[in-house]
C-alpha cells in the first residue's frame, strides 16, 4: 500500500462510510412501533439485514411478551443477538441444507396464522438465496445447480430472481399468500436497481408480474444447462400444470402494506451530502447502474478522464442523453446533481453490476470495476476510485471492495503483477490483496447493493 495517496483514501472510505451509516436498520426501523393487533404479531425475515431489522423492532415493543414471536433467516456472520424472534445463519449465495430448513418454517408460521394475526416480515438483500424453499418437485441439489449457474452467467438480477421465483414454495407472493387472511406487512431495504418490491428477495410477500414461461426465456437466453428435472417443472407450469405465483390484482393482497426504508439513492444522497461538506463537486450517475463491471468501468474512466483533463465539452456529453450512455439513470435524483463539475470533484453512482465468469481467479464485481477501472485509467493523475457492496461482502469474498489510486499499476508491476492477466482470470481478489487495496468493512448488516465513488483532482 502506497503512503503517497493516504489523504485519497481517508476521503474515499469517508463518503463510503457515511452512504452505510444513512440506510442503517436501527437507524432506519427506530420510531416504527410493531402494529398493535388483538391477536399475535409473528415476525419474519430473510435478508442479510434481516437479524438487525428483528433486533430494531424488538426494541420498541412494548405489548404483551407472549404476543410476540417470529423466525428470520440471515447469512453465515451476520446474525445479531434478539429476545424474542429468533434468528438463524444460512448460505448465501447458493443456498444451503440450514436454509432451506429455515424457510420451509417461515412457511408454517405463516400458514398458522389467524384473522386478528399479523404477519411483520422483514426483507433485505440476500433474502432470495436465504429463503429456500423448494416448489414440490423440485430438490435442494437442482436449486443450486440452476442458483450457482445463475451467478456465473452474468444474468441481472430481475432474470435470476424470476428464474427463483418460479422453482419456489415461498417466493413470488407465496408467503403472503400462505399467511392470509391475516395482514402483511413488510419493510424492505432495496439491493435492487429499481427497487422493484417484486424483484427484492423474490418478492415473497408481493405479487409476481412474472410467469414460468418468463423463467424459460431466462434460461434459453443465457444459453444454461440446467438440470432436466428444472426444465420440465418450468415447462409444466408454462402449460398451466402448475399452479402460477399470485399476480397483480390478485384477491387477499389489498389490506396488505409494503414499505421501502432505504434504497441505494439514500446512501448516494448521504455520499453526496459529504462531499459537498469537504467543498468537493459532485455528480451523480444514478442509483441503478447495471452491466458488465468492467464495460461500466470503461465508460466511468472515460468520463473521469475528461473531467481531470479539463474537457467540460467531452464530460457534458458522456452525462447527457439521461446518462444511459454508460448505464447510468438519475430516476429521482436532484437534478443539481447533474450538471459537470470541475476538479475537485466526486463521481458517485450505485446499482449492480454483473461479472460473467469465465476465469478460474476470486474477486466479486466491485473488486473486479476496479481493477478495470485501473487498467482503463492507466495512472492518470488526480483520479482515484473505490467501489464496494454496501453489505461488506463483495460477492462471496471477505471484502467489500477495493480502492485505485494513481500509482495502482506501478506497484502490481513492481510486485510482478500482470493486472490484464488478472481480470482475464477474474482474480480481481488476489491482485489487490497482493497490493494491500481491498477494502475489508466486514459484515455491515444492510445492504443497497454497489457504491462507487470516483475522486478526481487536478493533475
Amino acid at each position: 500500500m502506497s503512503d503517497r495517496y493516504d489523504s485519497q483514501r481517508r476521503l474515499l472510505r469517508s463518503l463510503f462510510d457515511h452512504a452505510v451509516a444513512a440506510v442503517d436498520p436501527a437507524q432506519l426501523l427506530a420510531g416504527r412501533p410493531l402494529p398493535k393487533t388483538a391477536g399475535r404479531v409473528v415476525v419474519v425475515g430473510a435478508g442479510k439485514a434481516a437479524a438487525a431489522m428483528a433486533a430494531a423492532l424488538e426494541a420498541d415493543w412494548d405489548g404483551p411478551a407472549d404476543r410476540l414471536s417470529g423466525l428470520v433467516v440471515t447469512r453465515y456472520g451476520h446474525g445479531v443477538p434478539t429476545r424474542r424472534v429468533e434468528v438463524v445463519e444460512a448460505a448465501h449465495p447458493v443456498p444451503d441444507a440450514t436454509g432451506r430448513a429455515a424457510a420451509g418454517r417461515i412457511l408454517e408460521l405463516a400458514q398458522a396464522l389467524e384473522d386478528d394475526d399479523f404477519l411483520v416480515c422483514l426483507i433485505s438483500g440476500g433474502g432470495s438465496a436465504l429463503l429456500s424453499a423448494p416448489a414440490p418437485g423440485v430438490t435442494l441439489g437442482d436449486k443450486r445447480a440452476v442458483n450457482a449457474a445463475l451467478l456465473r452467467s452474468g444474468a441481472p438480477i430481475d432474470e435470476v430472481n424470476c428464474v427463483r421465483k418460479h422453482l419456489s414454495a415461498i417466493k413470488g407472493g407465496r408467503l403472503a399468500a400462505a399467511a392470509h387472511p391475516a395482514r402483511v406487512l413488510t419493510y424492505l431495504i432495496s439491493d435492487v436497481p429499481g427497487d422493484d418490491p417484486s424483484v427484492i428477495a423474490s418478492g415473497p410477500t408481493v405479487p409476481d408480474p412474472t410467469t414460468f414461461a418468463d423463467a424459460l426465456e431466462v434460461l434459453a437466453r443465457h444459453h444454461l444447462d440446467v438440470p432436466s428435472s428444472i426444465r420440465n417443472y418450468l415447462l409444466a407450469g408454462s402449460k398451466r400444470q402448475i399452479p402460477e405465483t399470485p399476480k397483480p390484482g390478485a384477491a387477499g393482497f389489498d389490506g396488505d402494506e409494503v414499505v421501502m426504508l432505504a434504497t441505494a439513492r439514500d446512501a448516494l444522497a448521504a455520499a453526496t451530502e459529504e462531499a459537498r461538506r469537504r467543498g468537493l463537486g459532485t455528480l451523480v450517475l444514478g442509483d441503478a447502474v447495471e452491466g458488465e463491471a468492467r464495460d461500466v468501468a470503461a465508460a466511468h474512466a472515460h468520463l473521469a478522464a475528461a473531467l481531470a483533463d479539463g474537457d467540460t465539452r467531452t464530460a457534458r456529453r458522456l452525462t447527457g442523453d439521461g446518462l444511459r450512455s454508460f448505464g447510468g439513470d438519475p430516476r429521482g435524483l436532484d437534478p443539481r446533481d447533474h450538471p459537470v463539475p470541475v476538479p475537485p470533484c466526486v463521481v458517485l453512482s450505485g446499482g449492480e453490476t454483473t461479472v460473467t465468469v469465465r476465469g478460474g481467479g476470486r474477486g466479486g464485481r466491485n473488486a473486479e470495476y476496479a481493477l478495470a477501472l485501473a487498467l482503463r485509467l492507466q495512472g492518470r493523475p488526480g483520479v482515484s476510485a473505490l467501489a464496494c457492496d454496501t453489505d461488506g461482502i463483495d460477492g462471496v469474498e471477505d471484502n467489500a471492495g477495493a480502492v485505485v489510486t494513481p500509482d495502482t499499476l506501478q506497484r502490481s508491476r513492481a510486485r510482478g503483477l500482470d493486472p490484464g492477466a488478472a481480470l482475464a482470470d477474474n482474480d480481481a481478489y488476489g491482485f489487490f490483496a497482493t497490493l494491500g487495496d481491498l477494502v475489508v468493512t466486514g459484515p455491515t448488516l444492510t445492504n443497497v447493493n454497489d457504491f462507487r465513488a470516483i475522486l478526481v483532482q487536478s493533475p
